[in-house]
């Protein structure tokens, strides 16, 4: 991955294995956002490849790029809800602009996706006139509209106080285990890194290029790196 001349990682090589909740992880400035802006087909690599399945994502044509990321759902680091719209239509968005439902069955979707991130009869609220943690989660809630395979979450703590991101963290489990979605996570935090981490990849910042990967509880109980044990305790360790 690189910004023109200017390499932010390079020689990644990972598997994202469905069904996990899978993190990417490092130091500030490391390039986690980056890599996930490459995963989501934001931004093109400099070199490799990124497969979804067998399909190499930049070697298909843009129907198909456009089908693959349709099976994909996004929350934002901001949550980036338009504030000019209700809770109820920022979710219909995706469903108007991807699928010929009428009306009636988009409320319905609406309503059903607000219910599983606790925000039932918030229907008609706009995101200035609810909380930092519910933002976030009607973010989610647009993020699942159109049932994804895969869900990117870019910094989804970020802003919470640690209650609100606790009930985020067990929201995440709650949807993996009922909808059986992929995962994917950036995040420093380390709460949500050890509550719902199952897989994960370390970037680090001075080598640039990945130097673990794996279980972040094996992780932090195992490695022999000191950046790896050092990042997961906090710096804590005698």
């Amino acid at each position: 991955m690189s910004y023109g001349p200017v390499v932010i990682q390079r020689n990644l090589d990972f598997n994202i294995c469905r069904g996990e909740v899978f993190i990417i992880m490092g130091g500030s400035g490391c390039g986690k956002s980056t890599l996930l802006k490459h995963l989501i087909g934001l931004i093109r690599p400099a070199s490799g490849e990124i497969f979804y399945e067998q399909e190499d994502f930049w070697k298909v044509d843009q129907v198909d790029r456009d089908r693959i990321i349709r099976k994909t759902g996004i929350l934002y680091q901001s949550g980036a809800l338009w504030t000019s719209l209700t809770l109820s239509e920022n979710i219909a968005l995706p469903l108007l602009q991807y699928t010929q439902l009428d009306k009636n069955s988009v409320d319905e979707i609406v309503s059903m996706k607000l219910a599983l991130v606790g925000l039932a009869g918030f229907e008609n609220y706009y995101p200035s006139e609810i909380s930092g943690g519910m933002q976030k989660r009607a973010a989610l809630a647009r993020a699942m509209a159109l049932d994804p395979e895969i869900l990117f979450f870019d910094e989804p703590s970020a802003g919470l106080d640690p209650i609100s991101a606790k009930r985020l963290d067990d929201l995440i489990l709650e949807l993996k285990e009922s909808l059986g979605a992929t995962i994917v996570v950036v995040t420093h935090e380390l709460a949500s890194i050890f509550a719902i981490g199952t897989d994960s990849v370390f970037l680090d910042t001075d080598t640039k290029t990945m130097i673990a990967g794996g279980d972040p509880k094996l992780l932090k109980e195992q490695s022999c790196d000191p950046k790896i044990r050092s990042f997961l305790s906090r710096g804590m360790e005698n």
